[in-house]
């Protein structure tokens, strides 16, 4: 069986954590490093915005900081994501892959696959739902909102009729890159004080409707789930689900130099940060 890499970071600030993931792409595109499955937490609890999205126009950016949190805009689309009680996943790995088909939805089933099966070594009787039609898309999305998991993505991973993990994708240098939050717990209220809205009564349907489609591993798990069986669960789940062997190793002086060098030039500057 084929084997990756498998990296576990410490809990880093959300420039680096961008960085990291940018910096272990572009050394596998250079053949430098082999495909990886990396995990991370966040110091301190930080709000990521999508490549595309408005921040200021978005993000009531001085919540943000009122709050104490930090703040990053990601490599890769979708929308806003607090990252507090969770584990975010990465996944790293060429386009020309064998496992990887050349259809950006069908790549992202693939490695989704990892997921799907990680919330079934915790017991969950998770699925994945294919969103091939509006009627489908419509179950899991509420327009309107900034937050990521009102977001549908092409297969949406659901417990009991709810989305259970949000993730978004990126393509450079002939590397796919796909990273998420797999949830354990959240506090919505507080995701929602911190995206802009019309008026408060928009923001009480947004939440409502939030509420309705999305939901924490712990909402629905019999057993209380920590952050280290989580970790455990969906370092399985990632094996089993790509059909590889995955062995832990730390990140390369050169990954650890390259992003220092992009935290410090990108991810950390509010030139990339409020860019739009």
């Amino acid at each position: 069986m084929e084997q990756w890499r498998f990296v576990l970071t410490k809990a880093m600030s959300p420039a680096m954590n961008m960085a990291v993931d940018e910096a272990i792409l572009t050394l596998h595109s250079e053949g430098k490093v082999p495909p990886t499955v990396r995990f991370y937490t966040w110091e301190p609890a930080t709000l990521s915005i999508g490549y595309f999205q408005k921040a200021e126009q978005e993000i009531d950016v001085q919540e943000v900081k009122r709050q104490g949190l930090g703040f990053v805009r990601r490599p890769t689309g979708g929308r806003a994501v607090l990252h507090d009680q969770e584990l975010t996943y990465s996944v790293i790995v060429a386009e020309s892959h064998p496992k990887m088909p050349t259809s950006v939805t069908e790549a992202y089933k693939v490695i989704s696959m990892g997921l799907l099966h990680g919330f079934q070594q915790l017991g969950l009787s998770a699925e994945m739902v294919s969103l091939a039609t509006e009627e489908e898309k419509a179950k899991y999305s509420s327009p309107g909102s900034a937050a990521c998991f009102d977001s549908p993505s092409w297969y949406e991973l659901v417990v009991e009729g709810k989305k259970v993990a949000g993730s978004a994708q990126t393509r450079q240098k002939g590397v796919i890159l796909q990273h998420g939050s797999i949830l354990l717990d959240m506090d919505v209220e507080r995701l929602f004080s911190l995206l802009r809205f019309p008026s408060e009564r928009v923001k009480q349907r947004m939440i409502d409707s939030f509420r309705q489609k999305a939901v924490t591993i712990n909402e629905v798990s019999p057993v209380r789930v920590s952050l280290e069986q989580a970790i455990e669960a969906f370092f399985h789940g990632f094996s089993s689900g790509l059909g590889v062997q995955l062995h832990e190793q730390p990140l390369t002086a050169e990954e650890i130099a390259l992003a220092d060098e992009l935290c410090r030039t990108r991810y950390a500057t509010a030139a990339w940060n409020f860019r739009r």
